[in-house]
């Protein structure tokens, strides 16, 4: 393949890089505002495949390595050397187009400790469930914890099952607590999970973010489109480059890039750029932006 020759395409005033849950939501809401021209780069392919639409295909996509990257863990001594199965979505939607559409927040404690322990303001409860309820069309309606009107459809399990209940009642009987919310901030308990469902279809962040306004002039989706790196200039991100099949391409920006690639290709592409720990960079023969040991 030769490299060489790079496609010059238009500029923009944001470029988020990843298509996924986070980088809908980003690419989505700065669209909101006409006079800024927004891209949003991914490397895996649109989101039309009929097993992601349907919810019980997902068990099509967990090893599909069309739409999966399928990683796997290093070595783990605490599992006598074995490794894990660590799915990534590598489509537009990101893990919310393969998953399992359980809809969990996390814990309330957790969000206190991330604010009040380790220093992430703002990353408290009470700061982050206002946006939790923003997101959400939920079934149930409005409540505490809960909103409507949002872009994501929050639907209760349509189906019971006999055996299910008869666990559940049994778990009561041994002293284990019931619930029908998994979301009020306390995760403890047994019951059956909500799903981000819309009129029987997978509702994503693509599907309930992306798709409203993928249509606008402001807004580009570029897909199949595999990050090279970052360009800095006076330590400013300047440029993407990506790959499309054999041709290289960069595209400009004017205000911000977004990383939003995961926990796994976001310190990938930082590092893939230059910023992250010298030596490793060294090591790979990649010139150093920034010697930043924590990335990665």
């Amino acid at each position: 393949m030769n490299f060489s020759k790079i496609k010059e395409l238009q500029e923009y005033d944001f470029i988020v890089i990843g298509a996924g849950s986070a980088g809908s939501v980003v690419a989505s809401r700065l669209a909101e505002n006409n006079k800024y021209n927004v891209a949003i780069v991914e490397a895996g392919e649109k989101d039309n495949n009929i097993w992601i639409k349907i919810p019980i295909g997902y068990y099509k996509n967990f090893k599909n390595k069309k739409i999966n990257w399928n990683y796997f863990t290093e070595p783990d001594s605490g599992l006598n050397g074995r490794q894990c199965y660590w799915p990534q979505g590598k489509v537009v939607g990101g893990c919310g187009s393969i998953n399992g559409l359980v809809h969990v927040r996390g814990k309330k404690n957790d969000y206190e400790d991330w604010d009040k322990k380790l220093g992430n303001k703002g990353w408290g409860w009470e700061d982050v469930l206002p946006y939790f309820k923003k997101s959400e069309d939920n079934q149930n309606g409005e409540n505490e914890f809960h909103g409507v009107g949002g872009p994501i459809k929050v639907e209760k399990i349509r189906s019971t099952f006999k055996v299910l209940d008869l666990f559940l009642e049994a778990s009561t009987e041994f002293g284990y607590k019931k619930t029908s919310d998994f979301n009020s901030g306390n995760n403890e308990g047994m019951g059956y999970f909500p799903f981000t469902v819309k009129n029987g279809f997978r509702c994503s962040a693509s599907v309930g973010y992306l798709n409203p306004v993928k249509k606008r002039k402001n807004l580009k989706i570029l897909t199949e489109a595999h990050i090279k790196n970052i360009e800095f200039k006076n330590n400013k991100a300047t440029k993407v480059n990506y790959w499309k099949g054999n041709e290289l391409f960069s595209v400009k920006v004017n205000k911000e890039i977004i990383l939003s690639a995961g926990s796994i290709g976001s310190p990938h592409i930082l590092q893939a750029s230059g910023v992250g720990p010298g030596e490793l960079l060294k090591k790979n023969n990649i010139n150093i932006t920034k010697d930043l040991p924590g990335v990665g």
